[in-house]
């Protein structure tokens, strides 16, 4: 019997069409002579559903028609039941749509790839791809994952954080911060997102105010970084678990501007899905590198290590930034399921993406044996010891 792959993609997330592109890449490169595959469409009110007919990029044109061909579908919140069930159930017939064996989630930004959905999948405790709970919170979170990598020894450039909240009561102090600590220009980024949304440039404080003011519509938490006037972004792929991982070949994105916008990273020039995108592998750049070997092995070095401390797992990308007026080397951030789950850095490093999907499910297999081997219980009852409870019988307060 096959193994049945969910893929899991769409989500209430400002990324939810780049995660379409992206599974529906994914399911197509996956080997269907060894693997079933479910498809599972998250709308973006949250909602699931299966058929078919979610295997046809060009209807996501049309999502209400689209999801007329298909049937909203669930799981149970109950470990070790992994059934796909009808969310109308048949008066006649079977509830259960199909069992899923491992699930590839292929969910992008905040709602999916920020830790969220991978918790709903260890509390049902089947088999999935990619970082776990912890893992993929720190990676989608700029500040926390700064903090972590600075803490490693990892280089960063200076940054300023803050919350909405501050912004409102001290948006003076936070403003002679940024400018004593960082100076201009700098890059204002919401905590939480990803593919440069809310992303902007500010040369000034009045720039700095409308860039801030912008940031936080997206995210609670906002950050301020030093922004490297010549800069070169490098980017590298990392596979496997944080014991035992390879590297990728290194790429160059090219881009017009001071980063790579949305548009620029996905071939497509606003958040509509533009026919026949290929997502990131349609978005210009230069693979391999154009990079001396010396400095390749240390990016490829540091994106390992940075997927080392981040206890990540599956396949990532690590973005990395060149001064190039200093050769130093700074890390941005880590994509825990970045997108078209960088296959064309594998392909150019000679792993297709057939067997970077295969690669992916027996990784999510090894982890759960793993996982079934720890200990997370005790086999006794500590309400049948003597002796009593603190907070029980003995010291609780009663009514009267």
């Amino acid at each position: 019997m096959k193994t049945n792959i969910g893929v899991f993609f769409g989500g209430r997330s400002t990324e939810h069409e780049i995660s379409v592109i992206s599974a529906s890449q994914a399911m197509a490169a996956i080997d269907r002579e060894v693997y079933d595959v479910t498809p599972i469409y998250i709308s973006k009110e949250g909602r699931w559903y299966a058929g078919e007919a979610l295997l046809d990029l060009p209807a996501y044109r049309n999502i209400p028609e689209l999801l007329k061909r298909c049937e909203e579908v669930y799981m149970e919140p109950e470990y070790g039941d992994y059934n796909l069930y009808r969310r109308r159930r048949p008066m006649f017939g079977k509830a259960v749509v199909t069992k899923l064996d491992v699930v590839i989630p292929v969910l992008h930004g905040s709602n999916g790839e920020d830790g969220i959905f991978e918790g709903v999948l260890e509390s049902i405790g089947i088999p999935y791809a990619g970082c776990s709970t912890l893992s993929s919170a720190n990676g989608m979170d700029k500040i926390t994952m700064k903090m972590i990598m600075a803490a490693c020894g990892i280089p960063v450039v200076d940054y300023v954080w803050f919350t909405d909240k501050q912004w409102y009561a001290r948006r003076d102090a936070i403003i002679s911060e940024v400018e004593s600590k960082l100076g201009y220009p700098v890059i204002v980024k919401p905590a939480n997102l990803g593919s440069s949304v809310g992303i902007s440039k500010a040369a000034n404080r009045d720039e700095l105010i409308e860039s801030i003011d912008s940031a936080e519509r997206y995210s609670s938490r906002i950050i301020v970084e030093h922004m490297i006037s010549h800069l070169r972004e490098i980017n590298c792929s990392v596979l496997g678990d944080c014991d035992e991982y390879e590297t990728s070949v290194c790429e160059e994105p090219l881009h017009s501007g001071d980063f790579l916008t949305y548009g620029e990273k996905y071939g497509c020039g606003g958040t509509k899905v533009a026919k026949g995108t290929k997502g990131m592998a349609a978005s210009a750049k230069r693979i391999p590198a154009d990079l001396p070997e010396a400095m390749s092995d240390r990016i490829r070095f540091l994106a390992g290590e940075t997927f080392r401390v981040l206890s990540c797992h599956g396949v990532s990308r690590v973005d990395v930034m060149i001064d190039a007026d200093t050769d130093e080397v700074y890390v941005n951030e880590i994509n825990t399921i970045p997108g078209s789950l960088s296959f064309y850095l594998w392909e150019a490093a000679g792993l297709p993406f057939d067997k970077l999907m295969d690669w992916l499910v027996r990784l999510a297999i090894k982890r759960k044996r793993e996982q079934e081997r720890k200990t997370f219980s005790f086999d006794q009852n500590i309400f049948a010891m003597g002796g009593g409870t603190k907070g029980g019988a003995k010291g609780a307060k009663t009514g009267r």
